[in-house]
This record gives structure tokens, sequence and C-alpha cells, in this order.
């Protein structure tokens, strides 16, 4: 074989395994439904500072009998201000720099180079959801919009609260579960690994607005709880600030 056909039977064989080899990735992210990476405009405004540590809003002790006080000194004051300190390390230098944390939430990746900031902005997100998706005492039921949507979507509040607790408990290991309002405009239920939430594009399967969000790592209940993720499961439906869920779901809905 002359040199010259050698060459160009050498890269065209490349140029073939190349290709091969990008459409088998394209379907094995089809098969394991990897979302495709969404095209994002350039956010409307910019941080001017670090991310920093929210106030509770309310005692560490307050939320007591449903949630100790120690497990909650724990899981504000150390592990979420954990988040905020890897979080502001993680977005140094990066396209993430000076991003509002939703902004940072919608554009992030599942790539090896994001994961960091995933973890850490995911969890800074989630925990200060978390915790004004909690009040003392909680609040009443949802009536009103609300109320009509969590009946129309899932038969009644009693059956809502059987789907939503089945999903906190399938989470195997860490994780969440989420009552979400979709782009249709329709509640569901969702579930989500480490501290992914819906408000990822790139990441999560399922789209949507969060309307409540809880917890089940083990330092959000061990203290209390040991190994008993259903009694925890119950005590949150005492601890809901329904005014505040049923705000989220009405903004949401303009």
């Amino acid at each position: 074989m002359e040199k010259r056909t050698f060459l160009k039977t050498g890269l065209f064989l490349g140029i073939a395994a190349a290709g091969s080899s990008f459409l088998q990735a394209c379907k094995t992210a089809a098969k394991v439904g990897t979302p495709p990476i969404v095209p994002m405009p350039p956010p409307k405004s910019l941080r001017s500072g670090p991310f920093t540590l929210p106030p509770l809003g309310y005692d560490t002790g307050a939320l007591e009998p449903h949630i100790d006080k120690m497990t909650m000194e724990i899981h504000h004051d150390k592990h979420h201000n954990a988040y905020v300190t890897n979080l502001n390390d993680a977005v140094k230098d990066t396209v993430y720099a000076a991003y509002e944390l939703e902004d940072i939430m919608a554009r992030i990746s599942t790539s090896d180079v994001d994961k960091k900031i995933r973890n850490n902005g995911g969890g800074h997100w989630n925990h200060t959801f978390f915790w004004q998706t909690i009040a003392p005492g909680g609040s009443e039921m949802p009536s009103g919009n609300l109320g009509a949507a969590i009946d129309a979507a899932f038969g009644s509040h009693d059956k809502f609260k059987e789907q939503f607790a089945a999903a906190a408990k399938s989470v195997f290991g860490s994780g969440w579960a989420w009552l979400c309002v979709g782009p249709d405009k329709k509640l569901f239920i969702s579930a989500t690994p480490n501290q992914d939430n819906p408000l990822m594009t790139n990441v999560v399967k399922q789209l949507g607005t969060p309307l409540i969000g809880l917890d089940v790592w083990e330092h959000a209940y061990y203290l209390k709880y040991q190994n008993k993720r259903p009694d925890y499961i119950t005590a949150f439906n005492n601890l809901i600030n329904w005014k505040v869920v049923a705000d989220r779901y009405n903004k949401a809905t303009i």
C-alpha cells in the first residue's frame, strides 16, 4: 500500500471510530436518562459578595418535640455552614464565580468539573429552602388554590401525605423528597439523591418549582429517630409552614 493511501485509510478509520464512539455515548446517555445540556441566557444580576449562612428565623429548640435542639444546632450551624464555606471555595475562578445561587442551580451539569459546586450549591439552596418550609407548630392545612391543586393531583390531602411519605422513604441513602409545581402548573412529587433538586435543569429528569422539600439525610434525624425514617417523616408533617408553601404555589402559577 502506498504511504499516501495508508494515511488516508488511517484517517478515515479514525474518524469513523470517533463517530461511532460519539454515537454510542449519545445512545448510552439516552438510555440512562441523562438530561441534555440546555442553553441558558446570561443571568439578569450578579452576586456582589460571598454566600452566607442564613439565620433559621426561630430558636434551634423551637421545633421540639418533632426535631430536637441538638440536631438543629448540628444541622444548621455545622452541616449547612460547611456547604456555604465549600461553595464559596468551589466557585472561585469559575464561570459561576459571581452568579446568584438560582442561576447556578439552573446551569450546573453532571460533569466532574461541576461536581463540587453541584453538591455544595445544592446543599446551600436545599437547606435554606428547608428552614423556610418548617416552623414551630407548623400551620393549618392548605385551602384555596393550593388545597384545590392538591386534591386534583392526589385525591386528598391525606393521599398526598401518603404519596409524599412513600417518596421520602424510597430515597436510597441520602437525598430529598419534593412537592413541586411543573411547567404545566400541575403538582407532582419527586425525589432526588444527595443534594440535587428539581431546579437543576441539566441534572434532574423532572424539572419543577419546589414547594416543599424534606431532607432525608441521616444527619437530619438520626440523633432522635435513629433508623426510623418513617417516624421522622410523620413528625415533619407537624412542622410544615403551609402559608409559605401556599405563597410559593401562588407565585409559581401566576
